[in-house]
């Protein structure tokens, strides 16, 4: 898949009502239905950490401040300099909501929930946490699956986001 193709497929899935843009609420939803879907408090440090995290993409995003991002302005956007900078932290807030134990690594369970919460299908998280689980140890630690986004954004292949995206 390359890469317009990649951030398509993550605009389609951030744009949630379909409209064609993702407007500043559909955006910043995601901590807090994550949070539900997670069984977090709304008053947890880490709901606290991924809402500010989220804020801080959405501004990045939304190039011309008018509170929707296009999917021109995401594709312009999207990239390795995004990801690093204020992507990364995002996602692993989000990461750091599912990971019940604090352990730095999801189990099948905590990986299917997350992945749920954001919007795939359950048979297709357990696929995508099978590509990741590469030693079959049944865990995904933070880094890998931070590390497979990435290549998805940048390189346009992943096979925990080509798992995902079926």
């Amino acid at each position: 898949m390359d890469t317009i193709t990649a951030k398509g497929h993550i605009f389609s899935m951030l744009d949630v009502d379909g409209d064609g843009v993702i407007s500043r609420s559909e955006y910043l939803a995601r901590p807090e239905h994550a949070a539900v879907a997670l069984g977090r408090r709304a008053q947890d440090p880490l709901v606290a950490v991924a809402r500010t995290a989220h804020e801080r993409v959405f501004a990045s995003m939304d190039a011309n401040g008018d509170g929707e991002v296009s999917f021109e302005e995401y594709a312009a956007w999207a990239g390795a300099e995004a990801f690093d900078e204020v992507c990364r932290p995002a996602l692993g807030s989000l990461f750091d909501l599912a990971d019940t134990d604090g352990d730095g690594a999801l189990d099948r369970a905590e990986f299917t929930r997350l992945r749920e919460a954001l919007g795939n299908p359950a048979g297709n998280a357990g696929s995508a946490f099978d590509a990741l689980d590469a030693d079959g140890a049944g865990r995904v630690d933070r880094d890998a699956y931070l590390a497979s986004i990435r290549t998805f954004v940048t390189d346009g292949a992943s096979p925990m986001a080509e798992a995902l995206h079926r």
